[in-house]
């Protein structure tokens, strides 16, 4: 289960979408967010996710990755599912039992949820497939600049994102790697009672917590070892420099985004 966690991975390519400016990404992630809340019918959600599909194509990145993203939040699918199903009370009553009942509506509302953080999962992860943290750290630091006037420390927030974002890989597989050293010395971590599970997991989250503290002292040692001291005076190997494909992309998307408004006025 671990190993299907894909959040934060970085998968290099030479698609249209990894060549495209990274500023000019992450403006593109909070339309198209914008665009899936924006939808409150199935004709704007199937809009939404015509254009992940297609974003997706083009990133030629595999379909089972996507699919890798979204199975780790399927606990929370069904949560959200059941508390919608249950608890909404408008609409015509297709089952009921004392306080609980389903209706048509909770069953619309049900579907569309799940619909919609499906989509917002897949979408935003292709920008982490396709931008390297370190250009996605310069790329958040170039977006929040104007906030240097007003002494935000933007670099720093950047550079905590990017080591964020880094070591969520990092971390998922020393978790496994703890998981499966408990179960070889006979902790029950996947069978037994939930009790016994929840209290076995302290096994787990204890050498976790040791080892990230350690590595965190291990990351800043090495960053005072090559005179790191914000982002002051500091320099880029990497430029960002913005093409015609980048105005291309975000003219697309703020079209489809308005005929995702366009078309809530309409049927609403």
């Amino acid at each position: 289960m671990l190993r299907d966690i894909t959040i934060g991975q970085y998968f290099p390519g030479n698609s249209l979408i990894h060549r495209l400016d990274p500023r000019f990404k992450i403006v593109i992630t909070v339309l198209y967010i914008i665009m899936l809340f924006a939808g409150g019918t199935y004709t704007g959600l199937a809009i939404g996710a015509a254009y992940a599909l297609i974003a997706i194509a083009l990133s030629k990145i595999k379909p089972k990755m996507f699919v890798k993203s979204i199975k780790p939040i399927m606990p929370f699918l069904l949560i959200t599912a059941l508390i919608n199903l249950l608890l909404v009370s408008s609409g015509e009553i297709l089952w009921q039992w004392k306080f609980l009942k389903i209706t048509d509506a909770g069953i619309n509302i049900s579907v569309f949820m799940i619909i919609r953080i499906v989509l917002l999962i897949a979408g935003t992860s292709l920008l982490t497939y396709t931008t390297s943290p370190i250009t996605l750290t310069d790329a958040i630091e170039r977006l929040l600049s104007p906030l240097k006037k007003l002494k935000f420390p933007v670099h720093e927030l950047a550079m905590m994102m990017s080591i964020a974002l880094r070591f969520i890989p990092t971390l998922i597989e020393e978790t496994d790697k703890i998981m499966s050293a408990q179960k070889a010395r006979g902790a029950e971590i996947d069978t037994g009672s939930f009790i016994t599970r929840a209290r076995n997991l302290v096994s787990i989250l204890v050498p976790l917590f040791i080892s990230s503290f350690r590595r965190a002292d291990e990351l800043a040692t090495a960053m005072e070892c090559r005179c790191y001291n914000g982002g002051a005076g500091r320099t880029r190997l990497r430029q960002l420099k913005s093409a015609p494909r980048d105005y291309a992309a975000l003219f697309v998307t703020a079209a489809f985004l308005a005929g995702v408004i366009i078309i809530g006025r309409i049927w609403s």
